[in-house]
């Protein structure tokens, strides 16, 4: 099997090797540097001042020279300010001359300096003081002959300096020019292999990573898109081959929950089925013999009703209840049933209207009650209409209902929630103990006797079903204290273009 590398191997195996080109090439360029650095050193710091400064000498001694052959024509002290300067100047020279450490060039610098100074003591001072003392002497030619020999020897070392000097000079500055020819290579070499390992590890990068990974997003995309049987399988650096293993076992995972929910589409198929079944058989062939139950127990409570004794009266009369009870609870649990499974197309519902049919359909006990059902504004929603009557129906209905001593007083408003809107629904009735928060939700529960308060428990329940078919929630408020009745809220979804 191939040993695959990870990215991170890649990149630590490509910065190695630029690292180890960037650091010969800097240790190599450091050398070469060095050398350029004494070379120039030697060159302009040594050489160069040599020659020059000989040259300075040379240029004092001749100006000695003019001055005291000057004095010696006219007489004057005034010719021998070249002189003076001279001397100065030749002073100044030697003393840099010696300074510059040519240890190489010792015995020729000291040759021009010692001849410098023969030719100063030996003939330019005697011949100045003669001069002052006896001008006549500056005829004598003996003098002037002996300070050109002086002069001529003093050249001769200058020359002999210089001889030296000129191909030390030409040694340094070609080694200068190797230097930099050199340092040159090094700058050029180090990056073109820089700039060629930057293209070699961007093409096993992409060969290695960018490929492989745009392989496995197409993949991927295939198993997005519907073809679950496409395996996800990737080349390359050892995470994409991990990743797309991983994707593949969450693919292989995705097709057995398909599976898995393919077949319990199939039981919820049948299980509907089912209830239809049940709700056929319920409002059809259970029906009709409790009808029959019904009809004839009527019938015996009024033709037989006070002709029998008191007890068989009651009995009669149970029946009847029985009955007349088995049938509403059949009836509201065939239209719980319905909520959700008969759909209706949803339409723009405008709750104010709605709760203004609300009063309608319970003018009734309204009226008899004296119930106040007071509304802010509503919105309008998408929804069923005839499931969100049965809504504000039953809040309604149960605020009416479970009443106080006072008149009923019901309180409708609702409010923007985000993408909802929220509705509460308060009354000033007899109130429901927080514990019961959630159970008052379930089907068929009552908290008080069916004697105390009529109904089949259903009402609560229905509203909450519906709501939640809708896409919203429903909930009894649990913090209001110590203030009387109730207080429901639940949320619907807002339209789209309110969104």
């Amino acid at each position: 099997m191939k040993k695959r590398l990870r990215a991170g191997q890649w990149f630590r195996r490509a910065i190695g090797f630029l690292l180890f080109i960037a650091i010969v090439g800097t240790v190599r360029n450091v050398f070469v540097i060095n050398d350029l650095s004494d070379a120039r050193v030697e060159l302009t710091d040594r050489l160069s001042p040599a020659a020059i400064t000989a040259g300075e000498l040379t240029t004092a001694l001749v100006d000695q020279e003019t001055g005291v052959r000057g004095f010696a024509l006219t007489g004057e002290e005034r010719f021998l300010e070249p002189y003076v300067a001279g001397r100065r100047n030749a002073a100044a020279a030697e003393r840099r001359l010696q300074g510059l450490g040519l240890d190489e060039l010792h015995d020729e610098i000291d040759a021009v300096v010692a001849a410098a100074r023969a030719w100063e003591t030996g003939y330019a001072e005697p011949a100045v003081a003669l001069l002052r003392t006896d001008p006549e002497a500056a005829r004598e030619l003996a003098q002037v002959e002996a300070g050109k020999a002086r002069f001529d020897d003093f050249r001769a070392a200058v020359g002999r300096l210089q001889a030296q000097l000129i191909p030390a000079r030409a040694e340094a500055r070609d080694r200068l020019d190797e230097g930099a020819d050199i340092l040159l290579f090094w700058v050029l070499f180090t990056g073109v292999v820089i700039l060629l390992s930057m293209f070699f590890v961007a093409r096993g990068l992409r060969k290695q990573l960018v490929l492989p990974l745009e392989r496995l997003s197409a993949r991927v995309r295939d198993v997005a898109g519907g073809d679950y049987e496409r395996e996800v399988v990737a080349d390359g650096t050892l995470e994409v081959v991990n990743l797309a293993h991983d994707v593949d076992t969450m693919r292989a995972r995705i097709v057995a929950e398909l599976e898995s929910l393919r077949e319990a589409q199939a039981d919820l198929k049948r299980s509907n089925a089912e209830l239809e079944q049940f709700a056929y058989v319920a409002s059809h062939d259970l029906q009709e013999p409790l009808r029959k139950v019904t009809s004839f127990c009527q019938l015996l409570q009024q033709r037989y009703g006070g002709q029998l004794d008191d007890r068989a009266d009651q009995y009669i009369d149970f029946a009847v209840d029985g009955a007349r009870r088995m049938q509403d609870l059949i009836n509201d649990l065939l239209a719980f049933s319905r909520v959700g499974r008969i759909e209706q197309p949803l339409t723009d519902v405008d709750c104010n209207a709605l709760l203004e049919r609300v009063r309608s359909d319970l003018s009734r006990i309204v009226e008899e009650s004296g119930a106040e059902i007071a509304a802010g504004p509503l919105p309008t929603v998408h929804a069923d209409a005839g499931l969100l009557r049965l809504v504000f129906q039953n809040l309604c209905g149960n605020a009416i209902k479970f009443r106080g001593e006072a008149a009923p007083v019901i309180r409708i408003d609702a409010e923007r929630d985000g993408e909802f809107w929220r509705f509460r629904c308060s009354d000033n009735g007899i109130g429901i103990d927080a514990q019961y928060a959630e159970r008052i939700f379930v089907l068929f529960q009552r908290l008080h006797p069916r004697t105390q308060y009529e109904g089949t428990g259903i009402g609560l329940a229905m509203c909450r079903k519906i709501v939640e078919y809708h896409g919203g929630r429903m909930w009894l408020d649990v913090d209001r204290g110590d203030e009387p009745g109730s207080t429901f809220y639940f949320t619907l979804p807002a339209q789209p273009e309110d969104r």
